[in-house]
């Protein structure tokens, strides 16, 4: 079987995006698995190279299937838009924003042609981003106008776990507002729906519970009782695999241990600990809802340690894996 194409975006060029990834790339096991192609920046490169004393070929290429893909060679598409003399790296600068952009847009249009099986995206830094007066404060903000998609769906894996989340940045207040009935039947619908485009059809989807030990019916929380159990009822009726809720003291645990297929969090931060406390490193984002298939690092640009050599390559490896595993199965909307 032919590796799948990774596209992987460099990032902001003045975090630890160019080093993390040169890293990778020295990584035999990532050749195995797929053919990661680079879209970024040749001077950046060469730079990170040298911080992280490290070596190899930069084969730049206009086409993807120009690529050498083979150990010792960093296969490129160079977008020519930093200057070296002006990188201040672990810095904010309008800049590196502006660089970052650039790299998630070639790799979409890149992606939405067909050329590149999948992305797997590096840190960018909210604040480089304003400053080159860019409107989005992340990626997913940006993979939806660039691809005309509305809503995708973040879904963490770590070790086998999958996770979901019924919201995400939004106070707790308001994360509480959300538990719905209608909402969590329609995302119960939409997490079955994107573990298909993953390849993954066997299995039971658990909803975690909103309350300690799910509100014991109702003696301390009312929200199990009124819409978590009424829509799990529904969506049973309608054929979905699923249970729940389950205490999220326990629920993470079991499908960690592959009770289930995946968990559905009831707010950010209750998904958050439980994948990043099993393996910080590991945690990868998935987005589902998308035209193609995007994996990412769920760590920041780390300015404090950019420049010096000292930044982690596990969790963009394991982005990596995660994209080359799930790119034969993925179903395009």
């Amino acid at each position: 079987m032919k590796k799948p194409i990774i596209a992987i975006t460099l990032g902001d060029p003045a975090g630890i995006g160019p080093e993390i990834v040169v890293k990778s790339l020295a990584d035999s096991k990532v050749y195995e698995i797929c053919q990661p192609l680079v879209i970024g920046d040749k001077n950046v490169i060469a730079n990170a190279l040298t911080i992280c004393n490290l070596t190899a070929e930069l084969n730049i290429v206009e086409k993807p299937a120009e690529g050498k893909y083979q150990l010792g060679t960093i296969d490129l598409i160079d977008l020519k838009n930093i200057d070296l003399s002006q990188l201040q790296i672990g810095t904010v600068q309008a800049m590196c924003g502006q660089a970052a952009y650039d790299y998630i847009e070639k790799a979409v249009k890149l992606a939405m042609a067909r050329e590149v099986e999948a992305l797997a995206t590096t840190p960018i830094n909210k604040e480089s981003l304003r400053a080159a007066q860019i409107n989005h404060i992340g990626h997913t903000e940006m993979l939806e106008e660039l691809s005309q998609t509305t809503d995708p769906l973040t879904l963490f894996e770590v070790r086998g776990m999958r996770v979901f989340f019924l919201s995400r940045h939004v106070s707790l207040r308001q994360a509480c507002d959300l538990v719905t009935k209608e909402r969590i039947l329609q995302y119960i619908i939409r997490c079955t729906e994107a573990l298909k485009r993953l390849g993954v059809k066997d299995g039971t989807i658990a909803v975690a519970g909103l309350n300690p030990h799910s509100g014991e019916h109702g003696l301390f929380g009312d929200e199990e009782v009124n819409h978590v159990e009424p829509a799990v009822k529904q969506a049973q009726a309608q054929g979905y695999k699923v249970v729940g809720p389950i205490g999220a003291d326990s629920v993470f645990h079991q499908a960690l241990q592959g009770q289930y297929n995946a968990v559905l969090s009831l707010y950010h931060d209750q998904g958050h600990i439980a994948t990043k406390t099993v393996d910080f490193e590991r945690t990868i984002s998935i987005t589902n809802g998308l035209p193609f298939l995007r994996t990412s690092v769920d760590h920041g640009t780390a300015l404090d340690i950019a420049g010096k050599g000292l930044a982690s390559e596990v969790s963009l490896t394991e982005a990596i894996r995660l994209a080359a595993k799930y790119s034969p199965h993925f179903r395009r909307v």
